[in-house]
């Protein structure tokens, strides 16, 4: 039985880890026989957002404690995370990704991305274990691993912003993986392209199991 490490940021897609995409990944992963373990950083989350309206609040929540909503509060903190306990590791989308474990949303090409995030990438890309990315997810990947071929899709200035940053991207629809075999890491687009629940189960589901054929 394959475990995977599955890392949020947050709960809710325009300021943590988008929830179809996490939940659906928990059950590609189950489905196509693995296991998971769901680790979150104890970080302040950028800002909190009305999903209603759109707009900011003036309030302010952690990425732990928010992602433990999603995994029903079986969770640990990144920075336990230990690349000899897991098979594969992979980040579901969502603003999150790109407001919490890096700076993407605000500085593009030039951002930053969360110490303990990077460590678990970098863990894992050491030891020839696979990294999976939805959505936002793989331009974290291409900051960290430099020059990695990867999709987020069609979005033209996102992918420019990706290859900005050295990496190689690929125009994909729904459901469609790109495999980078030199790094393991496999990402597909879901929410960054205009998706049901039903293509986000189809790419995450895609996702896994090609992580799994590794």
């Amino acid at each position: 039985m394959k475990k995977f490490a599955v890392v949020l940021s947050g709960s809710g897609v325009y300021d943590g880890a988008e929830i179809h995409e996490a939940t659906m990944t928990l059950y590609a992963i189950m489905k196509n026989g693995g296991e998971y373990e769901i680790f979150a950083p104890n970080i302040d989350q950028h800002h909190v957002i009305n999903h209603i309206t759109g707009e900011e609040m003036k309030e302010s929540r952690n990425v732990l404690i928010e992602s433990a909503r999603i995994a029903r509060g079986n969770i640990k903190n990144l920075n336990e995370f230990d690349a000899t306990d897991f098979d594969a590791i992979i980040f579901p989308g969502g603003f999150g990704v790109a407001k919490n474990l890096s700076s993407f949303a605000f500085e593009g090409a030039d951002c930053k991305v969360n110490a303990d995030v990077e460590k678990s990438i970098l863990e894992m890309v050491k030891a020839g274990k696979p990294i999976g990315a939805l959505c936002i997810s793989p331009a974290v990947m291409a900051k960290v691993l430099k020059g990695a071929q990867l999709t987020i899709g069609s979005d033209k200035e996102t992918a420019e912003a990706i290859e900005k940053m050295g990496a190689t991207h690929k125009t994909t629809t729904h459901g469609e993986v790109v495999v980078d075999e030199g790094f393991k890491l496999v990402t597909t687009p879901c929410y960054m392209l205009d998706a049901t629940i039903l293509d986000i189960a189809n790419g995450a589901n895609n996702v896994v199991k090609t992580m799994i054929g590794m």
